[in-house]
């Protein structure tokens, strides 16, 4: 259970515009507001993307290295509007760089002039800052925001390079059409796809983070991290498709239907992601065959779409991968990232 915040809960943002109260967390009832002002982002900037406040609630139960009471700010006008919010946390690239990571969500009532959102953004930098101190002098270090639907958002994208952020990498959302013919494939020998059941759940997550590796950006996942992936509203075995050799998994497709989301967006989309393949079982064609068959299980669930998300520089050609069973891409994200 997250903790209520005190009362004392004041956050100074400098240069923050006129107009505005900064304050911390408080909790629990924070969600539905936080959700209302992350859908409003998503139908300015068309993400086709509904936040759930449930959904939100568990993702908050289990961070990683991010502090509540120090790492957040909620922003609503001092007539009682809800403006924006921004949160800040780290990891450590595996290999790599620290990363400072910063999410900010401004409502696109309060988004010009750009003021509230530069204000966040050096809020921001210098909370990663003040942690940054406790790390290693010697080790690389980086902002780090994502951007979703940088094509759209130029706004976001013109302050980020107005302040030093260059892109770094890139990726596509992309859309399969369930009414198009889906291939037919077996497995390759020696593999089976069956049920998944409880037992196996510890084993599909650590081969889905064994195989993720050697991609770009990985860090190891947290115990937490674990629990709240099994506490998630989408998660739902009965619709994956994992490949066994023996009592081994050797690779997967967490399919998962947000009925949700779809209700309110008037789509049937169901989604093959996340994707991975450990690496004794690489280049025999099984990526496909796995991706196939969940196309074929979400038109069966009444599904007309199907939905996945790509890192366009992948190395392993997953982008080929998914062109080759029919997706296409619809909208590009974006990595930016600026030394720190």
């Amino acid at each position: 259970m997250i903790k209520q915040a005190s009362l004392n809960d004041a956050v100074i943002v400098p240069d923050a515009p006129t107009g505005f109260v900064c304050r911390r967390f408080r909790g629990e009832g924070d969600f539905p507001r936080l959700t209302k002002i992350i859908n409003a982002v998503a139908r300015a900037y068309e993400h086709e993307f509904i936040q759930r406040a449930d959904e939100l609630a568990n993702d908050y139960a289990h961070l990683t290295n991010c502090d509540l009471s120090t790492d957040f700010v909620f922003v609503e006008t001092v007539d009682g509007h809800d403006a924006a919010y921004g949160r800040v946390w780290w990891d450590q690239e595996m290999d790599g760089p620290y990363r400072y990571h910063i999410t900010l969500n401004v409502h696109p009532d309060f988004r010009e002039p750009p003021d509230l959102e530069r204000a966040l953004l050096a809020w921001a930098e210098d909370r990663l800052r003040a942690i940054a101190a406790a790390h290693p002098a010697d080790a690389p270090k980086v902002f780090q925001v994502w951007v979703p639907s940088s094509n759209i958002d130029t706004q976001r994208v013109a302050l980020l390079e107005a302040t030093g952020y260059r892109a770094v990498r890139w990726g596509y959302l992309m859309r399969r059409d369930l009414s198009e013919p889906i291939e037919e494939r077996t497995l390759p020998a020696g593999l089976e796809v069956r049920p998944v059941t409880p037992a196996d759940y510890r084993k599909v997550w650590e081969a889905h983070h064994e195989a993720f590796r050697d991609h770009w950006g990985y860090r190891e996942p947290t115990e937490d991290e674990y629990q709240g992936w099994l506490t998630s509203p989408t998660f739902d075995a009965s619709l994956w498709q994992v490949a066994f050799a023996g009592d081994e998994v050797a690779g997967m497709v967490l399919n998962f239907i947000p009925h949700d989301e779809n209700e309110q967006l008037g789509v049937k989309r169901g989604w093959t992601d996340p994707i991975s393949v450990r690496r004794p079982w690489r280049r025999m064609g099984l990526a496909k065959a796995l991706l196939l068959r969940s196309l074929r299980l979400l038109r069966e669930q009444g599904m007309t779409e199907a939905m996945l998300g790509v890192d366009t520089q992948n190395p392993h050609g997953a982008l080929q991968l998914y062109e080759s069973c029919g997706f296409h891409p619809v909208k590009r994200s974006t990595t930016y990232r600026k030394d720190l």
